[in-house]
């Protein structure tokens, strides 16, 4: 069996890394996790450099995922941001990347899988524009190449009063590809409607198996994104959908209820499970060549919407101070590459898949 120690990241990007480190956020990091633990602020920030530079932990990972009170067994059970980007770097084809990053071409290439209508912004085309908007009221913008939810706007047609103006300020601020706005599961829209609330699938494809690895429900707040930067948190998903307890967020809150609804983050239950591991199992068929994503699904009353995928899927795992569970997902992961190591024809793309990511 592989040693979760096989896949800390390699010493070029950990140098890379350790260059980019800026004291005064590691010092701030060090002392919210000393203080929420019981620890000193200095043997925090000793332990947290240990841990990036051995362990391959991020220090938003060590907080995020309460490193400070766990031991050391423990934490070799957490998946984290650097392994994680191992894990693209190796199974993700830089030739196919383009296809996630740039969201005009994803949804060109998932069209039939996001359920909803779509166009792009360009020169002369603010007639059309106008009557995309007009025909669904209100409409989602998106920067293509934006990130974590940066870039993302949401616009109420009756807002709009001089469409000439309006499509060129599109054009201008780069927000080119308009989306109409998906309608979510009543589960979903109880908790927060003003948000889609999206599901992170987190998955690997072998070449003939989907491996799920991690589930983790994202929460909004009511704004037009749910991620963190929009004041958005989540909760990690067992095998059955449900919550495996309070809600948190990379801030250091925990959310037992959600602030603005007050249901009970623990008692959420994903509808159309199966629907979705279904949906994700497809997805990851259609550019086989980028094996590790993390996949954003809405679940419509219908069944599962796409929202997006991330070939550089980020960390979700689990909080154990919100939740009393002290064990992340990487033997999930770490199972995934040892069947793909295993299968036939797999191997003759590298004489050990795990080694490639160490």
């Amino acid at each position: 069996m592989t040693s979760p120690r096989t896949l800390t990241p390699a010493l070029p990007f950990l140098w890379e890394r350790a260059r980019r480190v800026n004291p005064s956020s590691l010092v701030a990091r060090a002392r919210r996790a000393g203080r929420r633990h019981g620890r000193s602020t200095v043997g925090v920030v000793v332990d947290m450099l240990w841990q990036a530079g051995v362990r391959g932990v991020g220090f938003q990972d060590y907080v995020d995922y309460d490193f400070a009170m766990l031991t050391r067994a423990e934490r070799a059970t957490y998946m984290t941001s650097p392994v994680s980007h191992r894990f693209a770097v190796r199974f993700d084809d830089p030739a196919y990347r383009h296809l996630f990053h740039d969201k005009v071409a994803f949804n060109g290439t998932f069209a039939e899988y996001l359920q909803r209508e779509w166009m792009v912004v360009t020169d002369g085309n603010a007639a059309e524009v106008r009557a995309f908007a007009l025909r669904h009221g209100t409409v989602v913008t998106k920067e293509p190449l934006g990130r974590a939810g940066l870039g993302v706007h949401r616009y109420r047609a009756d807002d709009v009063t001089d469409w000439a103006r309006f499509h060129r300020g599109l054009l201008e601020r780069g927000e080119t590809l308009v989306e109409e706005v998906i309608r979510q599961h009543d589960d979903l829209a109880a908790l927060c409607a003003g948000t889609v609330n999206t599901t992170r699938v987190t998955t690997y494809f072998d070449g003939e198996r989907t491996h799920v690895l991690a589930m983790a429900q994202k929460f909004g707040r009511g704004a037009v994104s749910d991620q963190n930067a929009f004041g958005g948190f989540y909760a990690m998903l067992d095998e059955t959908g449900r919550a495996t307890g309070d809600g948190y967020d990379s801030n250091d809150r925990v959310y037992p209820t959600h602030p603005d609804s007050g249901i009970r983050i623990a008692d959420f239950r994903l509808p159309l499970l199966d629907e979705v591991l279904d949906f994700v199992d497809r997805l990851a068929r259609v550019v086989p060549q980028v094996r590790y994503v993390g996949w954003d699904i809405a679940v419509s009353p219908t069944g599962p919407v796409l929202v997006e995928g991330n070939w550089a899927a980020g960390v979700y795992e689990n909080k154990p101070s919100a939740t009393g569970i002290r064990t992340g997902h990487k033997q999930r992961y770490l199972a995934a590459i040892e069947t793909d190591a295993a299968t036939p024809g797999v191997g003759a793309r590298t004489s050990s898949p795990v080694a490639a990511v160490a």
